[in-house]
């Protein structure tokens, strides 16, 4: 979470102010999850038989890119703007502010956005069968921008009356994670290449109430809209929904788009990356099996292999393209004895002595 304000005396929370507290975010947090886990007892949980837990969690980071502890909020006093404006290239402005890598991180920019925009969201990039998705975007701006009157629930700047229960976030990750507007953008009843959510008319203009409309796309009658979808222009309190479909499309994004699965190789244990290669085992000796550190710089294609002193290989495993990260090396089966772990790039080696008890 990356906290963009023009509050000169930096004061943290409060009334109007856009440095907003911790709570705040971590009220965000909790929102996130209710909805994207279809928590029973909270607000994010449904009934229909077309719902679904999307199986998709959100925590703060634990690590920045260099390795170190954080809380994963950053603050940045900018005096220059009091809003910024997503439709003349002030999302690169924000990037410049404040940026960690989108291959590991979800970015989100808490701000002042100007002419009432509640949040702006890059897709992700296309890739094998994902359909309706851009072919390249700028890594840089690769996350979501929110402004802070709709970001969280009922708390600190949390103002606006239609937006405060923190679907806006729900919505623009949705966004992140591949999803289309209902209505397929454009006019309307166009593609959202989900199959589970009947085509919509132009649902572009926000909605005032949850008051059910119905739209008639294919000429044979009035089909319900999906008022309840976090991907509609409702009001917060009219939402809790994603489809199957939807969940299936999401979950396809971090498999396939290319950032997208790149932060799944770090979201658990994020690790900074080295100039050179650098690999730690532990614990040493070990009783179970051991955690290897493999740290190197930006992404490569590395194994990580398990020998024994005779030089037979034991264990291997691959990775592809991936960032510093934490690896668990089974060692299920093996005798006491010394082994040797050798991780391998495609220009360096680094070894490490094992002894298994």
């Amino acid at each position: 979470m990356h906290v963009v304000h023009n509050n000169a005396s930096l004061t943290v929370g409060g009334a109007n102010n856009g440095n907003i507290s911790d709570a705040q975010i971590q009220s965000q947090i909790q929102v996130l999850n209710e909805d994207y886990r279809r928590q029973a007892g909270t607000r994010g949980y449904n009934t229909s038989p077309i719902g679904a837990d999307a199986g998709i969690e959100f925590y703060l980071a634990t690590a920045d890119p260099n390795g170190q502890a954080t809380n994963g909020i950053t603050r940045h006093y900018y005096a220059a703007k009091a809003a910024f404006d997503v439709n003349t290239n002030d999302d690169v402005l924000l990037s410049q502010i404040a940026y960690w890598p989108s291959d590991q991180y979800l970015n989100i920019w808490v701000t002042t956005l100007k002419d009432d925009y509640l949040g702006y969201t890059q897709f992700p990039t296309a890739a094998d069968t994902l359909k309706g998705l851009p072919t390249s975007a700028n890594v840089l701006t690769d996350g979501s921008i929110i402004d802070h009157r709709s970001f969280g629930r009922q708390t600190g700047t949390v103002t606006r009356s239609l937006y405060l229960l923190g679907r806006t976030v729900t919505h623009e990750i949705g966004h992140w994670l591949g999803l289309i507007h209902p209505w397929g953008d454009g006019g309307g009843c166009n593609e959202d290449y989900v199959a589970d959510t009947p085509l919509m008319a132009d649902g572009s203009n926000a909605q005032q109430s949850c008051k059910q409309t119905y739209s008639n796309c294919n000429g044979k009658g009035q089909v319900r809209d999906l008022m309840e979808n976090y991907m509609n222009y409702w009001p917060d309190a009219c939402m809790n929904m994603f489809t199957a479909g939807q969940v299936a499309r999401m979950r396809a994004v971090l498999k396939l788009s290319p950032r997208r699965a790149k932060v799944l190789t770090t979201e658990s244990t994020p690790l900074g990356e080295t100039e050179t290669l650098q690999v730690k085992v532990y614990p040493n000796p070990a009783t179970a099996d051991p955690t290897v550190d493999v740290q190197l710089k930006g992404n490569q294609s590395f194994s990580v292999d398990l020998y024994d002193t005779a030089g037979r290989q034991l264990r291997t495993t691959s990775f592809t393209n991936t960032p510093s990260t934490r690896v668990t090396l089974s060692v299920s089966g093996l005798p006491t004895g010394v082994y040797i772990v050798r991780v391998k790039t495609g220009s360096e080696i680094a070894s490490k002595r094992l002894l298994v008890q």
